[in-house]
């Protein structure tokens, strides 16, 4: 561990893990150049139909699967493939990015005032082009991430505990910030992802989305950050559902105590999949933001009153 690399202040101690690392940047500007230096500025969705964005999608996403499976790094060759951080770090964001796309993006919808208006096969009414093309977004955000905050702790390690919590906690805010901001600002010229107002999106909806990397960036660097405590897929998947937890948390807070960023009840935004049930001589209109228990209790309810007449 004494060669130049090994003793970098940016990437990882241990070999495999400074490898993927490595990997994942390299990867990110054949997937940015296709879709914001090609398809985006030339305007080649124009004529998109839903097979073309899902290829687009699956060509930005798959290489980064493919790819190290052949092309694979001096320690990971000695690896089992579970052991090799590319694995690891592809498996947590899936996730991650995963429940991101399925749960995460009604609340741009409701809150933020976000609409996909492409032809696109959907699921949960999110386009699965959007699940992919996240995948690569986030590893590169949380390897970018990955490596600034190692290279901060090396340059803040002779400071108290408590100064570099702070200073840490401040870099991860603004990182976050400025990450969910570009990324917004990046993609506004394509005009088949908008919103209700672009200008308070910009400003306030982008904190809204800092809320995800805000919780993800501390976590997704502990994997495999230790060489002698090398984690199990199960402790990654583990890890992955737990962030994911708590980012539908503290979204669900700002729904509740925040609400809105603008008013979008008269918007052309994607409208949720809904559901109505009769109770009595009641409609009951519910969408995909109710949760399940509630369903359940009012058939619950529906049963005992209908013992009871």
């Amino acid at each position: 561990m004494g060669s130049k690399e090994a003793d970098s202040l940016w990437f990882a101690p241990t070999p495999s893990k400074r490898w993927g690392e490595i990997f994942f940047l390299l990867y990110t500007p054949f997937w940015l150049t296709l879709t914001l230096g090609i398809i985006v500025p030339y305007k080649l969705y124009e004529s998109f139909t839903e097979l073309e964005y899902l290829l687009v999608g699956l060509v930005a996403a798959l290489p980064s699967f493919l790819i190290p499976l052949f092309l694979i790094g001096k320690d990971d060759r000695s690896k089992c493939w579970s052991d090799r951080y590319w694995v690891k770090a592809s498996v947590w964001i899936a996730i991650f990015s995963y429940v991101g796309n399925y749960y995460w993006t009604h609340y741009f919808f409701a809150i933020l005032g976000a609409s996909y208006i492409f032809p696109s096969w959907r699921m949960n009414n999110v386009p699965h082009t959007t699940f992919l093309l996240a995948h690569v977004c986030f590893l590169f955000y949380h390897v970018w991430s990955n490596i600034t905050l190692r290279r901060l702790r090396n340059s803040i390690s002779v400071l108290s505990r408590p100064v570099q919590l702070a200073i840490e906690a401040s870099w991860i805010l603004a990182l976050s910030y400025f990450i969910a901001f570009l990324e917004t600002y990046a993609i506004s010229n394509f005009p088949y992802y908008d919103f209700v107002d672009r200008a308070s999106m910009y400003k306030i909806g982008s904190l809204f989305y800092a809320i995800y990397f805000i919780v993800s960036f501390p976590m997704f660097i502990r994997l495999d950050e230790k060489p002698s405590d090398p984690w199990t897929l199960s402790r990654v998947a583990i890890d992955a559902l737990a962030a994911s937890m708590l980012v539908t948390i503290l979204l669900d807070l700002w729904r509740l105590y925040i609400g809105p960023i603008t008013n979008i009840s008269a918007t052309n935004q994607c409208r949720e999949p809904e559901l109505f049930i009769v109770l009595g001589d009641r409609f009951l209109l519910l969408n995909s933001m109710v949760s399940q228990s509630l369903l359940m209790n009012m058939y619950v309810f529906r049963s005992h009153a209908e013992a009871l007449l």
